[in-house]
């Protein structure tokens, strides 16, 4: 197995102000960007080549990840001059894949974190002769997603959208396997969405389309609270990767970070490189950038404070996204859901009672 295909155009416009300089796939998730776990996983089932198929602030992706070499993988990029969706992203990066037409191409979404056996899935394709396979996940509420019911033998009947009753549990999890001659099958130069339009082309001609169905991890990061769910469980070991930078435990604490001594840090949290807590202050599940300043006193559970953030002392954090250069002044308190805008400065005791974007 040699090329795979990561898609990461996405403006990952849920997870601001994270994003608002950095794209999604290049936020630190556990101690390195999360496009880093991802490559990784490739890496360990066996890819050799990965082209990456951007549109938002590429540049931030080439110049970070370079030739890929560090990470034991080789790397191209490729920019759509528009966003092209997810059929279109793949079509557009083509003439890089370097397998003949009845090879398998490995084709990764910018977001979803699992613990799928990506290998298992490309030996059942190849098996099967299939021209997809989709890496199926079961969930208990399916209202929230499309469904993807499979037969007796596990072939894919239908794509169907959200409805109030879903017919199956089992949803589409962001990880397919193509044949390559139906990737350059794909409409060029124009937007394509694999999930409304590739995948039931591809039923209607009678195409083989797989379901490869696995209960292993998987979280789909787009949302701020998954975010820090994400980071959360690869630090505590609930979900693997040989990515990350330190052993399994209850906080990740990147060189040059600090904890005071009466300070509390844990629930998987992770502290990036020079990030400093002073004492008495609690981070609990929660995930510090680089430089990052948490005051005496202070308390930061399950959110995200970005690069060179200061949480002045006594501030109190829930579940709060805060963009990099912010400052939370002394005894903030911020209700669930509160994000604080890029280098936003807060003045000291401010109480905000409305999940609103802070400015």
């Amino acid at each position: 197995m040699t090329d795979a295909i990561l898609l990461v155009g996405g403006k990952g416009t849920r997870l601001r102000p994270l994003t608002v300089t950095t794209p999604k796939p290049m936020l630190p998730v556990a101690g390195v960007p999360f496009i880093v776990h991802q490559l990784a996983r490739l890496r360990d089932a066996g890819v050799t080549h990965v082209v990456l198929a951007t549109w938002y602030r590429a540049e931030v992706f080439e110049g970070f990840l370079g030739d890929g070499s560090r990470w034991g993988i080789e790397l191209e990029y490729v920019t759509e001059d528009v966003p092209l969706g997810t059929g279109g992203g793949i079509r557009n990066v083509a003439d890089r894949l370097r397998g003949g037409p009845d090879d398998p191409v490995v084709i990764l979404n910018g977001d979803v974190l699992s613990g799928h056996d990506i290998g298992a899935q490309v030996a059942l394709h190849q098996q099967r002769g299939a021209d997809v396979t989709l890496y199926l996940t079961k969930v208990e509420d399916a209202r929230a997603y499309g469904c993807v019911p499979t037969d007796v033998d596990g072939r894919v009947t239908a794509f169907l959208e959200k409805m109030p009753e879903p017919v199956t549990d089992q949803i589409n999890a962001g990880c397919y396997v193509f044949r390559r001659s139906v990737v350059d099958g794909i409409p060029q130069g124009r937007p394509v969405s694999v999930e409304r339009e590739t995948f039931p082309g591809l039923l209607a001609v009678g195409a083989q389309v797989l379901g490869h169905v696995d209960p292993a991890y998987w979280l789909d990061l787009g949302q701020p609270a998954d975010f820090v769910t994400g980071s959360r469980d690869l630090v505590l070991g609930r979900v693997r990767s040989s990515a990350l930078p330190g052993p399994t435990g209850e906080s990740l604490r990147l060189p040059g970070s600090r904890v005071d001594d009466g300070a509390q840090v844990g629930g998987g949290s992770t502290l990036g490189h020079g990030a400093a807590v002073a004492s008495g202050a609690v981070v609990d599940g929660s995930v510090l950038g680089d430089d990052v300043v948490v005051e005496a006193g202070a308390v930061v559970r399950n959110s995200v404070v970005g690069t060179g953030a200061v949480v002045g002392a006594g501030a109190v954090l829930d579940c709060v996204v805060v963009g990099d250069g912010a400052r939370v002044g002394a005894r903030c308190e911020l209700p669930p859901g509160s994000r604080v805008w890029v280098d936003a400065v807060l003045g000291e005791r401010a109480v905000r009672m409305s999940s609103d974007q802070t400015s």
